[in-house]
């Protein structure tokens, strides 16, 4: 495999390529970094690149390397997005930066760098990381490698263009609301929402009322494995060649024969699922029926509860958020429009979700005793087009996007583990996705299902087309 193939390949078979003295950890940069050079002026999925920086801890890592030392991610190139603290460097989240550069990494990027991983830059995000699409008047668009006329999604799109472009292998991203599963599902990835509290987001406690989460967007299963030993709190990050109980070797398993439960609705009633996507749903649970595993549909015991939890908790969430900034007027339009839809949710609305999660769990429980997954469709359409929500505030965007992922945001409410996996590409040649749900902490039995899909039926070959 040369180094242009290798750079498709995804950072787990960086990784082995590495151990293996196929390539050496400033060999693999070089070519990352001519390859940022030559494509992200298509896609601007890079918010900041540090080459200088990189280059140097790839000369470490490849020390490491010699000694015989071996990690998950040791001398692979990552890319961490524009919402963790790098030391050094500002956290712009999607904006004008508001604060002084960070003084010390987030523990998220602390764990990377302490397992050899090449952090080379910054990927785009929305403004404050509250929407599903990658534009700021800051930043500009981030473009799907798919098709560049549609978003890559977000508010990990830049993590998520950056990984489909063949930019860097694996990635990290965050979900509050479907912000990993979005650009996993729209570029042809996989990702994995994490259970709540798996992934430290110190130095915060929480991000929009427990909500968001931090997690690993991938070109296969076994990249967000390897990321997940490197970041979760019970991963194994010193096991560099998938050592039993790791992630890594979850995703090479076979998960078993499981019970699965196909459900259509989100919280709100019946999702408009676009015809051809739902016709890979129904094309996926006849796989999962052929790899063994038993498959009924079954809807979830939730209502529109859930749903205004969510609602709720977002909303003022994103509203505390803006309004801790000290510049709100460097905001756009919509981002002075969610402070004022935050302000609009009063303490006692707060409580009533937050309380609420506890009987949705209750709900829930029974549900995961019957059935090991849930089988769900992600996003019910295609890609949005770039500059579709140009010049709208925030209400009429946030009414706007939800009606494309109705599925999505109730795994935040609950903390529920969720991957996303791609499913086939419509009939204009873009990306489909179903997600994968399970009961909190069940990582590793969704990473062993993906898997076998993924042997099933490898995607991670695809490139798009159109690039340089």
């Amino acid at each position: 495999m040369d180094l242009d193939d290798l750079l498709w390949a995804g950072g787990d078979a960086q990784a082995a390529a590495l151990r293996d003295g196929r390539t050496t950890a400033p060999e693999l940069l070089e070519a990352v970094l001519d390859r940022i050079a030559r494509v992200d002026p298509q896609l601007n999925a890079f918010r900041a690149v540090f080459a200088d920086e990189a280059r140097a801890a790839a000369v470490a890592a490849q020390e490491r390397l010699d000694a015989g030392e071996r990690t998950p991610l040791l001398g692979v190139p990552i890319a961490v997005k524009d919402d963790v603290d790098v030391a050094g460097d500002v956290t712009g989240f999607g904006g004008r930066p508001q604060f002084p550069p960070a003084e010390r990494d987030s523990e998220v990027v602390a764990r990377l760098r302490a397992a050899g991983a090449v952090i080379v830059g910054r990927t785009n995000v929305p403004e404050r990381c509250m929407w599903p699409f990658t534009e700021t008047l800051v930043r500009g668009a981030t473009r799907n490698p798919w098709d560049l006329d549609r978003t890559p999604g977000g508010s990990s799109g830049g993590t998520g263009a950056a990984v489909a472009g063949g930019l860097v292998g694996v990635a990290t991203g965050s979900d509050g609301g479907g912000s990993i599963r979005i650009p996993a599902g729209f570029c042809g990835l996989f990702g994995v929402k994490p259970t709540r509290d798996l992934v430290s987001l110190a130095p915060s406690a929480e991000v929009w009322h427990g909500l968001s989460v931090l997690g690993p967007i991938g070109r296969t299963v076994a990249d967000a494995a390897a990321m997940l030993d490197v970041i979760a709190g019970d991963g194994d990050p010193e096991g560099g060649e998938a050592p039993a109980g790791s992630y890594r070797a979850a995703a090479a398993a076979d998960p078993g024969r499981l019970r699965i439960a196909l459900a259509w609705r989100g919280p709100a009633g019946p999702s408009p699922i676009e015809a051809q996507r739902r016709a890979a749903i129904r094309e996926t649970a006849e796989r999962l029926r052929a790899l063994g595993h038993d498959v009924v549909e079954r809807e979830l015991p939730v209502g529109l509860r859930a749903a205004a939890q969510f609602v709720v908790r977002f909303l003022r969430g994103a509203g505390d958020d803006v309004a801790s900034l000290p510049h709100q007027e460097w905001l756009e339009r919509r981002g002075r429009g969610m402070r004022r839809l935050g302000r609009l949710v009063p303490d006692r609305a707060l409580r009533w979700a937050r309380d609420g999660e506890r009987r949705l769990t209750a709900e829930l429980e029974p549900f995961f005793g019957e059935f090991d997954v849930v089988l769900q469709p992600s996003m019910v359409g295609p890609p949005w087009r770039i500059g579709a929500f140009q010049r709208r505030g925030g209400l009429l965007t946030t009414l706007g996007v939800g009606l494309r992922i109705p599925t999505l945001p109730l795994w935040n409410v609950v903390g529920y583990p969720v991957a996303s996996v791609p499913v086939g590409r419509d009939r204009a040649g873009l990306p489909m996705a179903a997600q994968l749900v399970g009961a909190p902490r069940s990582e590793r039995r969704l990473l062993s299902l993906a898997g076998q899909l993924e042997r099933d039926r490898p995607w991670a070959g695809d490139r798009p087309s159109g690039l340089d």
